[in-house]
């Protein structure tokens, strides 16, 4: 990347690389584009699959957040401005925990809350499992933390009455690609990175026990016409946190609706310093 011409403190111009001037933590040879914003304690925001940190601006969230937190957008692997590997094992659940810790080391940050939405839901509650000492607060919206992928997978095959050898992939990839944002973050992805990630986040599961015995402060939610919205809640009755429904939702509705989930997170966030 072409240098810009800045001048040092004597006046004496210098080149300086763009590059320098990004953002970017590394985690285990990984390079990790994130984004802050705001003034307050850190709350790192994870988006889902097809999404980039730049996502969470884009639905009206980090605008309103932005004036109580110092807001952290990540854009995960695979994804954005981040490297993108092609090795399912790069995005390994403690891989994905280790990129936000590495980005909390980067901006000296001790402790975070995180929210993350469907597959960023998925490494927030990995976050109370494997990082709990760096996790304040968690906020997860729309993933099964028992079942995982496989619960809403087996749901649309029902629905559409698909084989069981269908791939996923692809049915997940053409329903993304009707939200215009998100086909743009498809188009822009190395496809093998794409598929890679989702390899390694469909096998995800089994979180409900370690959340059970977690300190860690957890608000979920989903949306009542989401497949997710069940088991969630279950498995949020099962844990010391607290669970609420986004009305008529389904997976896409209850990430747009900003305008009536932020009323309805703010005060759980508020609700601790760190």
């Amino acid at each position: 990347m072409a240098g810009a011409v800045e001048r040092d403190s004597e006046g004496a111009e210098q080149t300086v690389d763009k590059e320098e001037r990004v953002p970017t933590a590394h985690s285990d040879g990984l390079k990790i584009f994130y984004e802050v914003s705001g003034d307050g304690p850190v709350l790192v925001l994870h988006p889902g699959m097809f999404q980039t940190g730049a996502s969470w601006s884009a639905a009206g969230y980090a605008p309103r957040l932005r004036a109580n937190h110092t807001v952290v957008a990540i854009d995960p692997p695979g994804l954005g401005a981040s490297d993108a590997p092609t090795d399912p094992a790069a995005y390994a659940l403690e891989r994905r925990v280790e990129c936000v810790t590495a980005v909390l080391d980067d901006i000296g940050a001790d402790r975070a809350g995180v929210w993350g939405y469907s597959m960023g839901a998925l490494t927030a509650l990995a976050m109370a499992l494997h990082a709990p000492e760096r996790c304040a607060r968690v906020v997860a919206g729309s993933w099964d933390p028992a079942d995982g992928f496989a619960s809403a997978r087996d749901h649309v095959f029902q629905q559409l009455g698909l084989p069981a050898e269908t791939d996923a992939f692809d049915i997940l990839r053409q329903g993304a690609r009707a939200d215009p944002s998100q086909a743009a973050v498809i188009d822009a992805a190395d496809p093998a990175a794409l598929r890679a990630n989702y390899e390694a986040f469909s096998r995800d599961r089994a979180l409900d026990a370690g959340l059970a015995s977690s300190d860690v402060p957890m608000l979920m939610y989903c949306g009542t016409a989401d497949p997710w919205h069940e088991p969630m809640r279950k498995v949020t009755e099962r844990t010391s946190g607290s669970f609420f429904s986004v009305p008529g939702a389904d997976h896409r509705g209850g990430w747009v609706r900003s305008a009536e989930i932020l009323p309805r997170v703010l005060p759980f966030l508020a609700a601790g310093r760190w």
